[in-house]
């Protein structure tokens, strides 16, 4: 398995297939094409689909157009093979002479891959270990915790990259609690965290501490949508979930930043090991691959958090995507918002159940979160394109502006 830190990166929303994605092939492209003074982009299938709603087109040409003139071509019924996610690109040089197109597949959480440099675009594999049973024993037989594993294999800037990582992450919720408005796109959705997080102070006990953790949930999904600066986790339309359990836990209990960026390694293992044996990618597996994994990640650094035992975060982590399998992936108008940003918020409660009730047990349980991983793959193949982010199906259809 790769580095924990293709799970988690930096940038800007509102989607990591589909906007980050698609930067960084055309600046990839860009780097290695710089006689090109004319581009022609082809996107395909799921980019094409819902392209416009998550800004793909203008990230393509915030990138390209300083090095010439820009024509986007959009084929949302043509899906290529290897990934519904697909983006064609041409280079022109001043004579007219085009290049040989280079193809990109923008396979979830920011991570492309490209025949043309098949080496060089993703980390090498560091992990000889690449499923949940296997951690959870190489823990048991070691007496070590997950977060151990990470630091024996990982790079010795893992810490500090991490450190970022939160960083980021509660910036985005202290900038979600503080922006009123709307968000941008036709749908007119204002933004709710403030007002939950005004309205949770006023309760106590669970309803407090259920809408605390919906209102930091809204503040980063609503950083997405606009735009603004959040981390993958794994994905742009997912990256709510982790950092409101966490930031909710951190206040609630005094926990240290060293803690929380350990429970996020962890959280990295648990959603590696989704992406190394499945996807996180919604317009291949539907959501269930993005809000489902991030369910399961959350659930996983939390129980570690409450001092859950190596078999009890396993746990948690299954129930976290058991109970999202068949997640379609349906945003209305191609956009972050419905049903995404309030999926974070649910996801994120129901994180919290997930490590609480495996704390309550021994950690025994009949269906391993390996097991779940391959059903949500076999799950996601089996789902019709028109639910996985192309927006031709489920709510995308039939609501109406």
């Amino acid at each position: 398995m790769k580095s924990i830190k293709e799970i988690y990166r930096i940038g800007k929303g509102p989607s990591s297939s589909h906007t980050m994605g698609p930067r960084k092939a055309s600046e990839i492209f860009a780097a290695h094409h710089k006689e090109a003074v004319r581009f022609r982009v082809i996107l395909f299938g799921s980019l094409a689909a819902t392209g416009k709603g998550h800004l793909t087109d203008a990230g393509i040409e915030e990138v390209l157009r300083p090095h010439g003139d820009v024509q986007i071509e959009w084929l949302p019924k043509q899906f290529m093979p290897r990934h519904p996610n697909a983006m064609s690109i041409y280079g022109y040089d001043a004579e007219g002479r085009e290049s040989e197109p280079w193809t990109f597949y923008s396979i979830g959480g920011g991570a492309i891959e490209c025949d043309h440099l098949p080496t060089n675009l993703e980390s090498k594999d560091i992990y000889p270990l690449n499923s949940m049973t296997s951690l959870m024993e190489w823990c048991n037989s070691n007496g070590r915790s997950y977060w151990e594993y990470v630091n024996e294999h990982e790079e010795s800037d893992i810490w500090d990259y991490l450190q970022e990582v939160w960083r980021t992450m509660k910036a985005a919720i202290e900038r979600g609690l503080e922006t009123e408005g709307i968000l941008p796109g036709p749908l007119n959705l204002s933004r709710k965290a403030s007002s939950y997080h005004i309205r949770a102070k006023s309760y106590k006990d669970a309803t407090r501490a259920k809408g605390l953790v919906f209102a930091y949930a809204l503040a980063v999904s609503e950083e997405n949508a606009s735009g603004g600066t959040i981390v993958t986790a794994p994905t742009c339309g997912s990256c709510g979930v982790i950092p409101s359990v966490l930031y909710y836990m951190q206040k609630e209990y005094d926990i240290s930043d060293r803690r929380i960026i350990r429970a996020l390694a962890t959280a990295g293992l648990v959603g590696t090991t989704v992406k190394h044996n499945a996807s996180i990618s919604g317009a291949e597996v539907g959501c269930q691959g993005e809000v489902g994994v991030a369910c399961a990640m959350a659930a996983a650094a939390a129980g570690q958090l409450m001092g859950g035992s190596p078999a009890q975060i396993e746990y948690a982590a299954e129930m976290g995507l058991e109970h999202h399998l068949g997640m379609t992936c349906d945003p209305v108008c191609g956009l972050v918002q419905i049903p995404c940003i309030e999926r974070n918020a649910y996801a994120a409660a129901r994180a919290i159940d997930s490590y609480t009730y495996s704390l309550f047990t021994d950690g025994r349980h009949r269906v391993s979160f390996d097991q779940v991983v391959s059903a949500m793959k076999q799950t996601g193949h089996d789902i019709p394109s028109l639910y996985k982010e192309t927006s031709e199906g489920g709510l995308a259809k039939n609501y109406i502006i």
